[in-house]
């Protein structure tokens, strides 16, 4: 599965759509904006949460955000994913049932940055989990890496307001998945990873994003050792990413980027200035 491509496809029916305004000249002009619609999400017969979401890959973050929620668990055995897009509702089918009624209240999660993590059920499954240690970052994989991505054609290219998140091997993005909402669209490829049996050790995490505490608790949570992002960092996603033995490179733009985390894993092999 180390070959698979999935990339964005921003003319896909329904993802965006065309509105007038005007600029500020004052003229008439049309400009492309991305679709959200809520999506309900259960459990076998427990519903879960209302997120907004642009509406593909429904039945990838569905099962992605409950693994990420821990809801899921790495050797669960999901019998089924059904998604009724006229109803906008996602069911994920188990074995045996689960109850999470009393713990997870029913909530709407806005676009933007707000979906929400059960906080402390997340750093308790992060006791125990152990990165790769022998995964490497080549600075010229990261090179190519951050060209690739950032003329890939994308929503975010087409009409802005939008997150991304790439999954990676050596210098090659291997599937990138957008949303309104950053969480969205990592759950999308956690999802996507489960689905398919993706192995995690061997991989890079790109994120449009800030590399938050959820971030990092997501890809920690994952098992990939490596997340990078053209943003920021807050604190304590530096902090959570040292204690978990993440790599952490924030600010990758062209040649350049930080590293606060897991600097071990990087080989400089590719000159700052080579081919700029």
């Amino acid at each position: 599965m180390n070959d698979v491509r999935l990339m964005p496809a921003p003319e896909t029916a329904g993802l965006a759509r065309s509105v007038g305004g005007i600029d500020q000249d004052g003229k008439l002009v049309e400009t492309a904006v991305v679709e959200e619609r809520p999506l309900t999400l259960f459990l076998n017969g427990q519903e879960i949460v209302t997120m907004m979401t642009v509406g593909d890959y429904p039945e990838y973050l569905a099962v992605g955000y409950l693994l990420n929620q821990n809801m899921l668990r790495a050797g669960d055995e999901v019998t089924a994913v059904e998604h009724d897009a006229d109803l906008d509702v996602v069911v994920v089918r188990t074995p045996s049932k689960t109850d999470y009624e009393q713990k997870l209240k029913k909530k709407t999660l806005t676009s933007g940055c707000a979906q929400g993590t059960v906080f402390g059920d997340l750093m308790e499954s992060l006791e125990g989990v152990v990165l790769d240690r022998s995964a490497r970052l080549r600075t010229s994989w990261l090179y190519a890496l951050t060209k690739q991505i950032n003329t890939t054609p994308s929503l975010y290219l087409a009409a802005g307001a939008i997150h991304g998140c790439v999954l990676c091997r050596e210098d090659r993005p291997l599937i990138y998945m957008e949303d309104v909402g950053r969480h969205n669209a990592v759950d999308k490829v956690a999802g996507y990873m489960f689905l398919n049996g993706i192995a995690a050790q061997d991989k890079i995490f790109y994120t449009t994003g800030r590399l938050t505490s959820e971030m990092v608790i997501k890809t920690v949570h994952m098992g990939i050792p490596i997340l990078v992002s053209r943003s920021g960092f807050t604190a304590w996603g530096v902090e959570l990413a040292r204690q978990a033995g993440l790599t952490l490179i924030g600010r990758a733009k062209g040649r350049r980027f930080l590293a606060l985390s897991g600097e071990d894993r990087i080989v400089f092999d590719a000159a700052v200035d080579a081919g700029a």
